[in-house]
């Protein structure tokens, strides 16, 4: 099967077909939840499009701590079925849907007292290895193994001896998850799906109680699109509330937003070949490797201001600060920190208390024909949420419609990505690039690496490494443009890569150049493309000052000065 292209001329096809005849189904929401739902209704043979307000995985999907994990501390709260199914989809995505892009990654989990913890804890991550085990798929995940403080100054001489007597190593699995969230909206559209990103849903069309479909603005042309759709699915997130006022529906539920912060610092700040996962007094606190980097965090706070733009503060970064180095040898400073972001939880909070304590797992309502909707959860079970909002869906549809078949499709670079990798040397030898960034693109493409080396064949100059960001080559960000469907500077500098939180300067010294190369393909004029960049660096500015901020409501003030390069 041909791997469907996301290029703007697709978008605009998109957007044509779909207000032409009647929709089966129609998701909004372009998170991994969103996408994951438009590629299993497409895959059961419906006619199905998918809309985004902003741009593919720029809420919550694209500022995760980039897990796929079972949720170890949720054994402690005895939630047995929930950690079973987060890790039967874990073995699924990294041994089959998704493993060019799904990495296992070591974690310590220090142990502070002697006797009492080691038999408590190790037991508890033995039954997560077991539950692992027991789905049939954990190839790739080695077994726990307990450590002295001896192995542990092997395993992380950059940790403090005397923050631990030991620990236990396991290991859990890894991923972009922007760049995962977009090759599921890309292979959704492979199968057949019509999508389109920078979408807004103005209101729903309606006949009676039903509704029927939905009005579209296309934000990049001021456009109004009619769809008529038999079911919508609505997998907004934390939008999930704002989107059902649109019926003027009163839901079972509501998603509560709770924030959490992530930095990024140089990997060689500290020294270990093992990530580490802390007890805080409120949650947990992750420290991941991240290629040539640590992501450290997170923290757990409501907010309630603008969802688009979650702002870290101050008092944020020093909290998570100061818990890492709790077991750092060498502490972190602010002079440390590369980059930070900030995003927000979709948290289940109902009007009883047995409906609050569903958390971070999902529910599917029906609040009014023609209408599901899809909340909660955690990134990793995305496929299973995805499935059930269907199946609620499926119910309201005529005649025999086949069962999910997503467990079974691999995504878009999946296929053959093994082949490819043992084929490295010779693909960087043809290419006349270094093996390096061939094994970079492989761990982001996948074989469309393929489609990323053409480009490069038909214009060498794109083998070139992007100055400041020499990780990522100029070919990514015309192949970001040309199949990925990115629109807007921000969507290649934050998403299609990660330069904005992978350099210091945030992307600002890489953003003239990328501009350039989009310019082409997006037909952009010079007035545009400066326009791209001085929004990108308003952005970049209005981000540290708000990181300067000593709470929430002046860290949003001071973050909303940036304008949006397209106003929502």
């Amino acid at each position: 099967m041909e791997i469907k292209a996301l290029s703007p001329q697709a978008r605009e096809d998109a957007l044509r077909e779909m207000a032409e005849g009647e929709l089966d189904v129609l998701v909004i929401g372009g998170g991994v939840v969103g996408t994951g739902a438009a590629l299993d209704a497409v895959t059961r043979g419906l006619r199905t499009a998918m809309v985004e307000a902003r741009d593919w995985a720029s809420g919550t999907s694209s500022r995760s701590s980039k897990l796929i994990h079972g949720g170890l501390r949720y054994l402690e709260m005895l939630d047995f079925a929930l950690v079973h199914e987060a890790l039967s989809e874990r073995g699924l995505l990294r041994n089959k849907l998704a493993p060019h892009l799904v990495k296992p990654v070591p974690f310590l989990y220090p142990l502070s007292k002697r006797l009492v913890e080691r038999p408590y804890i190790g037991s508890g991550i033995a039954l997560y290895d077991g539950m692992a085990i027991s789905g049939g798929n954990n190839k790739g995940f080695p077994l726990h193994r307990h450590l002295t403080r001896r192995g542990v100054a092997k395993e992380a001489p950059g940790l403090r001896k005397d923050a631990m007597v030991g620990a236990i190593q396991y290991y859990d699995g890894q991923v972009d998850d922007a760049r995962h969230t977009m090759m599921i909206a890309r292979t959704a559209a492979t199968y057949g799906a019509m999508i389109a990103n920078r979408t807004r849903v103005k209101e729903f069309i309606r006949e009676g109680e039903r509704v029927i479909g939905a009005v579209l603005v296309d934000l990049e042309t001021g456009a109004e699109i009619k769809v008529r759709s038999k079911q919508v699915i609505n997998a907004t997130g934390v939008w999930t509330d704002e989107t059902q006022e649109l019926v003027n529906a009163r839901g079972q539920f509501k998603v509560r937003a709770s924030k959490g912060i992530h930095l990024v610092v140089p990997r060689d700040r500290i020294q270990s070949k093992t990530g580490v996962i802390l007890r805080t007094e409120k949650s947990v606190l992750f420290i991941i490797p991240w290629g040539r980097h640590w992501i450290i965090g997170t923290t757990d706070t409501d907010w309630t201001m603008d969802k688009a733009h979650p702002a870290a503060t101050s008092a944020d970064i020093d909290y998570v600060l100061e818990h890492a180095n709790s077991v750092l040898k060498s502490p972190l400073t602010r002079k440390d920190v590369q980059g930070v972001f900030a995003g927000l939880r979709p948290l289940l909070s109902g009007e009883s208390e047995s409906t609050s304590k569903l958390s971070r797992e999902h529910v599917v309502g029906h609040p009014v024909p023609g209408l599901v909707v899809v909340a909660g959860g955690k990134y990793t079970t995305y496929r299973v949420m995805a499935k059930d909002a269907v199946d609620v869906a499926v119910d309201g549809l005529d005649g025999k419609i086949p069962v999910s078949t997503t467990e079974n499709v691999p995504l878009v670079g999946a296929e053959g990505y093994h082949a490819m990798w043992n084929r490295r040397h010779a693909l960087a030898a043809q290419a006349g690039i270094h093996v390096d960034h061939v094994e970079h693109l492989l761990n982001r493409y996948g074989s469309a690496i393929d489609e990323v080396l053409a480009l490069i064949a038909a214009d060498p100059t794109l083998g070139e490494a992007l100055p400041h960001a020499d990780d990522y080559l100029k070919a990514e960000v015309v192949y970001a443009v040309t199949h990925e469907g990115a629109r807007h500077l921000d969507d290649v500098l934050a998403r299609r890569t990660r330069i904005s939180i992978e350099t210091y300067d945030r992307g600002t010294e890489t953003a003239e150049l990328a501009a350039d190369l989009m310019a082409g393909p997006l037909g952009w004029d010079d007035e545009r493309r400066s326009t791209e960049v001085k929004t990108y660096q308003q952005r970049v500015a209005a981000e540290r000052a708000s990181q300067e901020q000593p709470d929430d409501a002046s860290a949003d003030a001071v973050r909303l000065q940036a304008p949006e390069i397209v106003p929502v």
